[in-house]
Parts: structure tokens; C-alpha cells; sequence
């Protein structure tokens, strides 16, 4: 991780960005600072006053002066293509405020600033406000609509846009789906299980992963919810979440060095980090908890007989305290066996809290952990491929963040976003660098960027999975435990293949889904169709300056790619405006035109599409 406190003062570079006319390289590279000359002034010693010293004797040497230390340097984006670009990695949106403020306060003081920064509103806030936790005709306790509402509204509008892409890079390692949280108020589970990766975004990893095996959602999702210890009668534990939680969500199938390259035995195959006895012993200490049904109220379906539930028991972390369970109260469910995984022992008859509290010690202490995590973050928020040693600071930031603590997400996040590979102008011309911006990502950066609304409150985009018409993909709606595309993903046949490289966003490209992608982003920029009947964009910013087509451009260049746009692409985009006058006086309808052709150009073109 750079060290903003070490190194020289980076120079201050005079790049003009009114016109928009800066591109990528254009910049001084961020290692090139300039010297800083220390002038040392010698010290006079002083005598004279009652008591005082006498002088030394004439020709001794005088006393050693103290060296004035260099002022700390404060890393600045020398560009605001280098500002763009920096947040458009640590965030959903870039807008010229932020790049304002990045270019006079540095990196790291804008990037704290929006860590530091809590959501203006909860999941939960946005439920209960809108009206989506009671029982009434609508019967919302059935539905996953609400919860679709729930993280678009979140993604498309208000918080810290940093503390979201975190917590969005997170759901896709610790996944849950909607498609399968089979329980009344399953929009409420999703809905917390969104708040607390929001909640420990930038907290402990320890703490994040005990939250996550209570939760009520993945209690459902991976059958911890009612795991019983094994019987007379041949059963035995649920062995998914433990078998999940060690593969998916903590230390992965095979042994890594600390930068993520995989470990190999004398046989010069990867070393397996557990067995199928690990996965058996572990799956023990997942038994013996269900929902805390304490002080949770029912109320009566109306036009039926149907007791529901309080939402609120769907927030509440699952409990061994079976006298808190809606039903089998006063039974103990949990394996008091003695339990065997990964190199530890949990003594027979160690109840399930302390069970519990080993297991996750083990772990979050694992040697794989660091890496593990740490590469796929990267992989999320910056580039598919991350060198070595790139993935080996960040993971040495997760093993001690400076102070002795482990696992300090927010210092690991800040590492991803502030390391030299991340923010090289060097990077931006290596065609291994860089990733495929998800569907997910292009959506909630439109709606951030040109002010998108929802009429009605409720943000009725709804499921965006199917890839004929829509996105393709729809936030925390994973087809599986194993994300919308795995971190190892390689595209077969390509020049990705031949390199060496993974690609894993291209698991879901195929013809159909950037024809679907295409049309639909068509329709939602215009402002036309099913979808966008209720979230629609306004273009204020965009109005003011629509006539002018090359300011225009430069301006979607700059807050959608950070001035990525390859000159060919430009001019075929600024040919396609100015085929589409728009003069000031004009009437803003005219100017929409202008403006929606250039957002959608833009937005599906291969050099926005492929984020550096």
C-alpha cells in the first residue's frame, strides 16, 4: 500500500481541463515528483541571563542543528482524466465536484472523506418509508419485488457512492440471491443482509463474517437456518454453508502465497486447503440455530387467516437461545460432538456460541484469507489480472493494517484504490489491464451521473436478469452461490485464452446479452419503454451545454470513461451529434435528442464498456 506520508511532494502540474481537451497520457505520470531542497540554517548557541550556560570556548564546534523534516506529500490527480478515473474505481459516479475536490485535497483525503461517509439512508430506512413492511392487500411478505426497489434505489441515488461499490464488490463474494430466499418478508432479509455489508464495509472482516453466518437470508440460502445435529435415525448435518463459507467465503479450494499464486507440493500439483473430513467437521458447528422470533408481534393477512410475521424478525442475527425460536422452543439442536477441521480441535461438548466463535477465530486467521479476498476485490473494483505484487501489498495490508490489526477492511479497500498499478498512467496503454464494467455498474453510474429519478418512489425497475431485454443482470439476484461469474473465468478461443488471462464479467457476454444490453440502454436513456415508466434521467447538467457538441462529448467522456475514449471513437460520436443540431434557443426537447444519442454511444461503446 503507498504510504501518503513517505516520498516527495509530486509537482504541480498546469493542466487545463475547462475544454475537456486532456486525454490519458497527456498528464505527467503520478511516480514522477520533483526534488524538494532543504536549506539547514545553523542554530547560535546563546549564553547571557543568571545560571546560564557559559559559551563554548572560540573554534569549538557549536551544537547539532535539528533537521526541518520535508512537509508530507499529498498525492494529487494531475488531470482530471487522472481524477475521473481514480473515482470512477473507488465509486459508482464521478461528478465534476468530486474531481474538484480530488485534484485540491489529493487522493486520500477525498477518498476518507467518502469512506467516513454513512449511506443517507438504510435498505431498511427505505422499506419501512415507502411502505413496504405491512400487511395489507398487497401482500408484500410474499414478494421479492420490494427488495429489487430496495438496492436500486440504493445504487442509483444518495449515500456514499464509495461505501456502495464496496459493499456491491462484496455481495458478489459473499453471496446471497434473492432468487432463493424461500420466507415470508424475503424482501426484508435481503434488505439486511444489503445494511450489513454496508454497515462493515470499511469495519473487520471478523466481524463481517459472523454477521454474515447469522443472517437470516443465508441462514435460507445455505440451510444453516434449522441445521440439526446428526441422530439415531441418520441424520446428519447440512454440510452446505460449511463447505461454502471455507471454498467461496474465507479461504478458497487450494493453498496461495500471500501476493495469490497458487502453492504446489513436491508432486508440482496446488495443495488442497481442505478435505472432505474438514468440510464434515465444520458442518457440525453450523447446527442449532433458527430465526429470533423474541418480542417479533403477528398481525392477520387481510381476507385471510394467515398469521404474518413482523418483518423485523428478518434483521434480527439467528440464535442458539431455542426459547427465542418460533417453534421446537426449549430443544437444543446443536452437535455437542467433538468437531475437527483445519488443524483445530473443538472439544466435545463446547457449546454452539463458542463453537461458533472458534470457527470463525480459524478462519479469519487462515494464511489464505488475505489473498483470497484481497485478489477478487481487486478484481471487482479494478483490473482482472492484478500483478503479483499488487495483489501481495493489498494482501499485507489485510494480514496488518499498520497498527497490528488484521482484517481492517476500510485499510484494505484504501489500499486497492491507492496502489501505483491502480492509478499508473502506464496502465491505461497495457492491453492485459482492466476490466469488463458489469451490467450492474453501467446502470447505477447512468442513473448517478445524469440525475435519474423514480416518479413514484418506489424505483420500479424490477429484475434485471433476463438478457433478452434488460440488463442481463440484476443486483443481489446471483444465479448461484458462485456470483454471476466466477473469478477464474477464461474465455475459450480468445486472445484472452492465449495470454494467459482471465476475463470473468465475459461469463455473461454472449450475442444475446450485448443485443439485449444494447436495446435496452437505448430505451432507458431516451426515457421510453416499460421500464422506464417510472425511473427516468433529467440532464440538467447536460442541457446547459448541449449545443455545444464538442463540450458536450467531452464532458460525457470525462464522467462516464475518465477521457478513455479512443480518438476514433470520439469522432465518430461527434459526428453523430452535430447530425443532430441543437442551437442554444432551441427548445429542450431538441437538446435531449442531441444529448440522448450521446449518452447511448457512449455507453455502448467498447472503450466504456472496457474500464482501465
Amino acid at each position: 500500500m503507498l504510504d501518503e506520508t513517505s516520498g516527495l511532494q509530486p509537482p504541480d502540474t498546469a493542466v487545463d481541463n475547462d475544454s475537456g481537451d486532456t486525454k490519458p497520457g497527456t498528464a505527467h505520470a503520478l511516480g514522477r515528483v520533483s526534488a524538494i531542497a532543504l536549506a539547514a540554517g545553523s542554530v547560535a548557541a546563546c549564553g547571557g541571563g543568571d545560571g546560564g550556560t557559559a559559551p563554548p570556548p572560540i573554534g569549538s564546534p557549536g551544537p547539532t542543528p535539528t533537521p526541518t523534516p520535508p512537509p508530507p506529500v499529498v498525492l494529487k490527480p494531475e488531470s482530471d482524466a487522472q481524477a475521473a478515473r481514480f473515482a470512477l474505481h473507488a465509486s459508482l459516479s464521478v461528478s465534476p465536484a468530486d474531481i474538484e475536490t480530488l485534484r485540491e485535497d489529493g487522493y486520500l483525503a477525498w477518498l476518507d472523506a467518502k469512506m467516513a461517509r454513512d449511506n443517507d439512508q438504510s435498505g431498511a430506512q427505505f422499506l419501512k418509508a415507502r411502505g413496504f413492511e405491512k400487511v395489507d392487500t398487497r401482500r408484500w411478505y410474499n414478494s421479492a419485488s420490494p427488495g429489487d426497489a430496495m438496492i436500486w434505489s440504493q445504487l442509483m441515488q444518495g449515500g456514499s457512492g464509495v461505501r456502495k461499490r464496496a459493499a456491491l464488490a462484496m455481495s458478489e463474494f459473499f453471496v446471497v440471491s434473492l432468487n432463493s430466499i424461500n420466507m415470508a418478508w424475503r424482501s426484508s432479509a435481503i434488505t439486511a443482509y444489503w445494511d450489513t455489508l454496508n454497515e462493515h464495509a470499511f469495519g473487520n472482516f471478523r466481524d463481517l463474517i459472523e454477521d454474515i453466518s447469522l443472517n437470516p437470508a443465508m441462514g435460507v440460502f445455505l440451510n444453516t437456518r434449522g441445521n440439526r445435529k446428526a441422530d439415531d435415525k441418520g441424520r446428519v448435518p447440512d454440510e452446505n454453508y460449511g463447505r461454502e463459507i471455507m471454498q467461496l467465503f474465507s479461504i478458497g479450494l487450494v493453498e496461495l502465497n500471500r501476493d495469490g499464486t497458487v502453492k504446489t507440493g513436491s508432486d508440482g500439483k496446488p495443495i488442497e486447503t481442505y478435505t472432505n473430513n474438514d468440510v464434515t467437521g465444520i458442518a457440525k458447528a453450523f447446527t442449532g440455530y433458527d430465526f429470533d422470533f423474541k418480542d417479533i408481534g403477528f398481525t392477520t393477512e387481510v381476507g385471510g387467516t394467515r398469521q404474518v410475521e413482523d418483518a423485523e424478525y428478518a434483521y434480527a442475527s439467528m440464535t442458539a437461545d431455542s426459547s427465542r425460536w418460533r417453534y421446537n422452543k426449549g430443544r437444543d439442536f446443536h452437535s455437542g460432538e467433538e468437531k475437527k477441521f483445519l488443524g483445530v480441535t473443538i472439544p466435545a461438548g463446547t457449546g454452539p456460541v463458542e463453537t461458533l466463535r472458534i470457527t470463525h477465530d480459524t478462519l479469519f486467521n487462515h494464511p489464505n484469507v488475505a489473498p483470497f479476498f484481497s485478489k477478487q476485490m481487486i478484481q471487482r473494483l479494478v483490473t482482472s489480472n492484478p500483478s503479483p505484487a499488487y495483489v501481495d501489498r493489498v494482501a499485507a495490508v489485510f494480514e496488518n493494517n499498520g497498527s497490528g490489526t488484521r482484517g481492517d477492511l476500510g485499510a484494505v479497500f484504501r489500499a486497492i484504490w491507492m496502489d501505483e498499478e491502480a492509478r499508473s498512467e502506464t496502465t491505461l496503454n497495457d492491453p492485459t489491464f482492466g476490466k469488463i464494467r458489469e451490467p450492474i455498474v453501467r446502470l447505477a453510474q447512468w442513473g448517478r451521473t445524469f440525475g435519474a429519478a423514480s416518479a413514484g418512489g418506489n424505483w420500479e425497475l424490477g429484475d434485471m436478469s433476463n438478457a433478452v431485454d434488460r440488463l442481463g443482470q440484476s443486483p443481489l439476484r446471483s444465479p448461484s452461490v458462485f456470483n454471476f461469474f466466477r473469478p477464474g473465468y477464461v474465455p475459450q478461443k480468445t486472445e484472452t485464452s492465449a495470454r494467459g488471462l482471465v476475463a470473468p464479467e465475459m461469463q455473461i457476454v454472449n450475442e444475446t446479452s450485448v443485443a439485449g444490453y444494447v436495446n435496452f440502454m437505448e430505451r432507458m436513456v431516451e426515457g421510453r419503454g416499460y421500464f422506464a415508466r417510472d425511473v427516468k434521467a433529467a440532464y440538467t447538467q447536460e442541457l446547459a451545454i448541449a449545443h455545444d457538441a464538442q463540450a458536450l462529448l467531452d464532458r460525457l467522456d470525462l464522467l462516464l470513461t475518465g477521457m478513455q475514449l479512443a480518438d476514433d471513437t470520439r469522432s465518430a460520436i461527434l459526428s453523430a451529434l452535430e447530425a443532430r443540431p441543437a442551437a442554444q434557443g432551441d427548445a429542450d426537447d431538441v437538446k435531449l435528442r442531441r444529448i440522448h444519442t450521446g449518452v447511448f454511444l457512449v455507453m455502448i461503446s467498447n472503450d466504456y464498456t472496457v474500464q482501465r
